[in-house]
């Protein structure tokens, strides 16, 4: 495991939940101390600690890392893995850039080795329930779909070394919060033709990124806005897609409206609500969600040589939807979608050296007290 922090938690969970598949052997994290604080933690005393990642790929044997780290430092970890012949399962985000992307891409295929990103919303029973709702066709072509990646956090939280800047940390909410939901969207829904995207930093002001973004994804017929937050109080986050012939949502819910011959709701569609329900009272529920489900796929993928659930390519597409929204924030404009490959947001660095600095960040703390929650707390 490379990265010792809060959401190194989450996947050392997952790995301990199948001690048949795989066992935890090395922990590596800059801050050494926290490295063995994690060890202990975790009851994992056999597992060697080291502070210095060719270190420790040279001194191990290693099937697989997870790479927990700060976003600003996935690429290089990455492609250092696949270069010591080591498959690499990485948090999101992917990394800051497409430029970034593509180079660990580009080693992984090198290298014939496995690369998954982290998409651990993928491995949740009511976003599966909504995917096979979708896929049944009977709500009938998209028109519009509200997404709500509503998250609350206070001051302190930009406090940590590492946050709030857009060099090390990449972007604000939309990259690091919202990109789960952003994978999501375009796991519903396929790629936009075109992005328009407002950004501000509306409670955080020892913060130099957004703290609030929204979007508008256009496709054929259809729209899609998503906000992107980290000052909603309660965490409500939700996903509605309203339909030719109905609306369904997360948490879940159907309704469809049945017409009068002039054209106005005139009552309920109760058969079409009831086929609805139908599916979702019917979806086999997932012997392992969240991280833990992801690290169960990519153990059982290594197993058995295939491809994981989430591939780099995955990644790369919902770094890719981030950047558009931030081109289109920034330049205030509409961006076409896919970006093309000589667009200058492509480049690492090119959001850096675009993005507004809302405010400059007034504090850095190499270590926080307190548990990384993983999910929002109107989940738990």
């Amino acid at each position: 495991m490379i990265g010792a922090g809060g959401i190194a938690r989450a996947h050392v969970e997952g790995y301990l939940t199948f001690p048949d598949l795989c066992e935890v052997v090395a922990i590596c994290d800059i801050d050494r101390e926290k490295a063995e604080n994690f060890r202990s933690d975790h009851g994992i005393s056999g597992a060697r600690v080291y502070d210095d990642v060719e270190s420790m790929f040279q001194a191990e044997q290693l099937d697989l890392v997870s790479i927990s780290t700060p976003p600003s430092a996935h690429a290089d970890n990455t492609i250092a893995a696949f270069q010591a012949g080591v498959n690499v399962l990485v948090e999101k985000p992917m990394a800051p850039s497409l430029e970034e992307c593509d180079r660990m891409i580009a080693a992984q295929e090198a290298s014939g080795l496995m690369l998954s990103v982290v998409a651990q919303n993928r491995f949740r029973d009511d976003f599966a329930i909504l995917r096979e709702a979708l896929d049944s066709g009977l709500i009938g072509s998209v028109s519009h779909v509200a997404v709500n990646s509503a998250w609350s956090r206070a001051l302190p939280y930009y406090d940590l070394w590492w946050r709030g800047t857009w060099l090390s940390e990449g972007g604000g909410c939309t990259l690091n919060h919202a990109i789960h939901h952003l994978d999501l969207t375009l796991w519903l829904l396929g790629r936009p033709n075109a992005v328009t995207a407002v950004l501000t930093n509306a409670q955080h002001d020892n913060a130099e990124v957004e703290d609030l973004s929204v979007a508008i994804l256009q496709y054929d017929r259809a729209l899609a806005e998503v906000t992107s937050s980290v000052v909603h109080h309660g965490e409500d986050q939700y996903v509605v897609i309203q339909g030719e012939r109905a609306r369904i949502s997360q948490p879940w819910k159907a309704a469809a409206d049945s017409f009068a011959p002039n054209g106005f709701p005139n009552g309920t569609n109760d058969e079409l609500v009831a086929q609805l329900d139908l599916i979702a009272a019917d979806h086999v529920p997932l012997a392992h969600t969240s991280h833990v489900g992801q690290v169960e796929d990519v153990l059982v993928a290594l197993a058995g040589g295939r491809l994981p659930a989430i591939t780099g390519q995955d990644g790369r597409n919902a770094v890719e939807l981030v950047t558009a929204i931030y081109k289109a924030g920034i330049e205030h404009i509409t961006v076409p979608f896919p970006l093309e490959a000589d667009d200058p947001y492509y480049r690492a660095g090119a959001v850096i050296d675009r993005a507004p600095h809302f405010f400059e960040k007034k504090k850095s703390v190499r270590r926080q007290e307190g548990e990384t929650v993983v999910g929002s707390i109107s989940q738990a």
